[in-house]
């Protein structure tokens, strides 16, 4: 879900960490107007499809690559509007590079945060 408001305050992707299986599908479901879900260039495993939603539109994406994707709500990423997930196994074969990429705003302090419970219990 894109919510105006959630567990982590606003601007936010619920759940915002999300382990899956390769090939999986999320559907992000624009529950507030006003958001798109699209991946981060710098955070996304190589041969990966990069993806972009309209916003106020629901998109879904099936995750045939194994490692970590960023994922921003465009008009509000420097307010810390992200997710990751985790494709596969860990370890991600892309996470120093995913780990490195540099945000703006809250977006970084919100990554922080997901990197954390990522290397945390499954």
């Amino acid at each position: 879900q894109m919510l105006n408001s959630g567990a982590l305050g606003t601007m936010v992707f619920e759940p915002g960490f999300v382990r899956i299986a390769i090939g999986d599908t999320i559907t992000f479901i624009p529950t507030d107007k006003g958001h798109n879900a699209e991946s981060i260039r710098n955070m996304l495993p190589e041969g990966a499809e990069p993806f972009k939603g309209g916003i106020g539109k629901e998109i879904s994406v099936t995750f045939t690559v194994p490692g970590v994707y960023g994922v921003k709500c465009a008009p509000h990423f420097p307010m810390g509007m992200v997710a990751l997930i985790l494709v596969g196994d860990l370890p991600p074969s892309n996470l120093g590079a995913a780990v490195a990429a540099k945000q703006p705003g809250k977006a970084e302090e919100r990554f922080k945060q997901y990197f954390l419970e990522l290397n945390g219990p499954a």
